[in-house]
């Protein structure tokens, strides 16, 4: 993908507040702390696009990065994460749920686990809603510089294992460090786009 201007849009926290140019949208989710930042930026060229916090849980609204005004990354706000209220917890999961669910222009989410440890029970979660709707999805393992190379396949094997990954959806490695699966990472959005 040749990266000619990026905008941030607008942040949403419901329909009403979504955009209407209808281009095709890609959803980003992870729990906090997952790398979904870093990947945006790697994916956007640019070093501090989206925030990267050393605070979890930062993003609290549907963040619409718009790319060449074609198509829309959208960041969904982290899981997991146990500092945030359980109301807010609940009004997050609500705003996420319409989103996922209603939202014609979503062409397919992007499902960030961490490349160093199995998928927590959360992260099970979000793959078996958004499997439930049928929404294509690509689950990428990040933090792959922090994973010795011949461990590579512990963790595709560990991942698939745990998610329970069916046929039609795919896995990618990635390192925002290295840019290790950046073209196939663009590739799979490009396919759906």
């Amino acid at each position: 993908m040749q990266i000619k201007n990026v905008t941030m849009d607008l942040s949403a926290v419901n329909s009403l507040q979504y955009p209407n140019d209808h281009w095709p949208e890609i959803a980003l989710a992870g729990r906090s702390n997952v790398g979904k930042s870093s990947l945006i930026n790697s994916l956007l060229k640019r070093k501090n696009f989206a925030r990267t916090s050393s605070t979890p849980g930062k993003t609290q609204t549907l963040n619409f990065y718009g790319i060449n005004s074609q198509l829309y990354l959208v960041d969904v706000p982290g899981y997991g994460y146990a500092k945030v209220s359980k109301k807010q917890r609940a009004e997050f999961g609500a705003m996420i749920e319409e989103y996922l669910t209603t939202r014609q222009e979503l062409n397919g989410i992007i499902i960030l686990v961490d490349g160093r440890h199995a998928p927590t029970d959360d992260d099970v979660s979000m793959y078996q809603f958004v499997s439930y709707y049928k929404i294509p999805t690509l689950i990428v393992a990040t933090k792959m510089d922090k994973v010795k190379h011949n461990q590579w396949n512990k963790t595709v094997a560990n991942v698939i294992k745990t998610l329970q990954l069916n046929q039609r959806d795919q896995l990618q490695l990635f390192s925002s460090v290295t840019k290790f699966g950046y073209d196939e990472v663009w590739h799979w959005i490009e396919s759906h786009c």
